[in-house]
């Protein structure tokens, strides 16, 4: 749910607001987008200044960090300073982590290694399961994770934690809500009534890369960077409100992502298909700014399809990325497309046969595929050696 701005609801001393987020990932690998991979990287990074900003802004004076600050147990020495230094520059906000699958707490890892160089006072790891104080009105229950992977329910312990009467109890875990589906990168089974359970006015969790509500008291926040298609589209934190013990909590969802990764699929059948789907594309807000993975399928003729492909070139330089999947959009030649290829009768020939190839049905997918795709190949570097536009 997405409430009305708590600050105009008259809310009484003891209530409290902070920020919710998880799976950060820093050091998490881009490989795939080749000289692109910095900028993805480093805008994880910033995030984190992003939320940062917000916390101060909304005057939420805790951030709740629910597992998975780092994408791996083993970062490298820049890579595990990288994100405490950004939560040193904001003082005034209290950083609150606890490990996830990722970056799980171990003998002599990750975070005996932080707690050796030396953190913040503003950054408080919470590697055991015991109840730590959220200022004057509310405590912190976290469930850490010390392996990757974990057969029974951690966030179990909240059920028995004892609190001081009138303090507010906020629960921060990672893992999967059982019997709710499954997208998170592993088991680590939660109870999906633990909030009820253990009596909790909130409970934040991480783990699943999309902001989902499980139950009245109980969030998932996503990734403040979104990092992969299909997932989370645009990064986000939630800003959290809470009247007092046993009141509601007010959610509002933030953005704090500067990309947008977005996938979708488009069907083409004529020349005509190709003005629209330009003309869609580019009326997507801050291409700058997006990464799409667009499907094509259907059918095309030559000219169209070499049309196509100066059209994808314009919007891969619009776009921050493009990855276009040709898989499923076919090449049906006409006589006119065919006609042009005639330098020396040899190429015609092998045109005639390509096209053979790419509607024969008892040839497989992909042969059939590859035909298309040569005769594609065939049909651009002619109509280059003519010299005509693309």
């Amino acid at each position: 749910m997405v409430a009305v701005d708590p600050r105009c609801r008259g809310f009484h001393a003891a209530s409290m607001r902070f920020i919710h987020t998880a799976d950060w990932q820093i050091g998490k690998p881009f490989r795939n987008f080749g000289e692109k991979e910095s900028v993805l990287r480093q805008a994880r990074l910033s995030a984190i200044e992003t939320i940062g900003r917000l916390a101060l802004a909304e005057g939420a004076g805790h951030v709740l960090v629910a597992g998975d600050l780092y994408d791996n147990d083993a970062p490298a020495p820049k890579t595990l300073l990288e994100p405490v230094e950004r939560m040193r520059g904001f003082p005034a906000v209290s950083w609150h982590v606890i490990p996830g699958n990722h970056d799980y707490h171990r003998g002599n890892g990750l975070w005996d290694r932080a707690r050796a160089l030396g953190l913040p006072e503003n950054v408080r790891l919470h590697l055991t399961p015991e109840v730590a104080s959220l200022g004057d009105d509310a405590v912190l229950l976290p469930a850490p994770l010390r392996r990757k992977s974990e057969v029974n329910d951690l966030t179990e312990w909240m059920d028995r934690a004892e609190s001081a009467a009138g303090k507010m109890r906020i629960g921060l875990a990672h893992g999967s809500v059982t019997g709710f589906g499954g997208e998170g990168d592993t088991g680590n089974p939660i109870a999906p009534d633990r909030a009820r359970r253990a009596r909790l006015d909130y409970l934040g969790l991480g783990d699943w890369h999309r902001t989902l509500q499980i139950g009245p008291a109980t969030w998932y926040a996503g990734t403040p960077e979104a990092d992969r298609f299909n997932s989370q589209e645009v990064g986000e934190v939630l800003l959290v409100d809470i009247a007092g013990p046993g009141a509601p909590p007010v959610v509002t969802r933030r953005r704090t992502g500067a990309f947008r990764w977005l996938a979708q699929t488009e069907e083409l059948a004529s020349a005509a298909d190709l003005d629209g789907l330009e003309a869609r594309l580019r009326a997507l807000p801050d291409l700058p700014g997006l990464l799409m993975r667009l499907g094509l399928k259907g059918t095309l003729d030559l000219t169209a399809r070499s049309d196509l492909e100066r059209r994808l070139s314009g919007l891969e330089a619009a776009m921050f990325w493009l990855e276009a999947d040709l898989e499923q959009l076919h090449a049906r030649p006409t006589l006119a497309d065919l006609e042009k290829i005639d330098f020396d009768g040899v190429l015609r020939e092998a045109a005639e046969k390509l096209k053979q190839q790419a509607e024969n049905a008892a040839l497989g997918p992909v042969e059939r595929r590859r035909a298309g795709e040569a005769l594609v190949q065939l049909y651009l570097l002619t109509r280059d050696s003519r010299g005509e536009a693309a």
